[in-house]
């Protein structure tokens, strides 16, 4: 018997059978274009966890320590869950792409964008109050 789309695995493993749970081949295009948009959420991730990394390392002489503190364990918090989130989305766009459903609402994107408003927050009352 011929094998087609929808049956053929792929010759994937069993692990990445159970995570993608069936469906068929997405277009290879729609796939990488998951991928890129994974790793660029990576790359965010990386970056807000470098800020944090900075802000603990070089802002001692501008910060008093419970805010410095503060900032940084934010700007770490923040950069773990993305990174975490990340890979959930896409695995589950994966999979929706997959079984031809909708594709998921996109957490990440609220979510970075309250986070960096809180940490943007932070900032703005303790250079307010600095000035006073």
């Amino acid at each position: 018997m011929e094998s087609t789309p929808n049956d053929d695995d792929g010759g994937r493993s069993a692990l990445a059978r159970r995570l993608l749970r069936g469906g068929s081949e997405p277009d290879p295009r729609f796939t990488l274009a998951n991928e890129r948009t994974f790793l660029a959420w990576i790359r965010t991730s990386l970056a807000l966890m470098a800020g944090g990394i900075a802000v603990e390392a070089f802002t001692a002489d501008i910060f008093v320590p419970a805010l410095r503190t503060t900032l940084a364990v934010l700007l770490l918090l923040l950069a773990m869950i993305i990174a975490a989130v990340a890979c959930f989305r896409w695995l589950n766009v994966e999979r929706a792409m997959r079984h031809g459903s909708p594709l998921p609402l996109p957490f990440l994107a609220p979510l970075l964008a309250l986070g960096g408003t809180v940490v943007a927050a932070v900032v703005i009352v303790f250079v307010l109050v600095r000035a006073a």
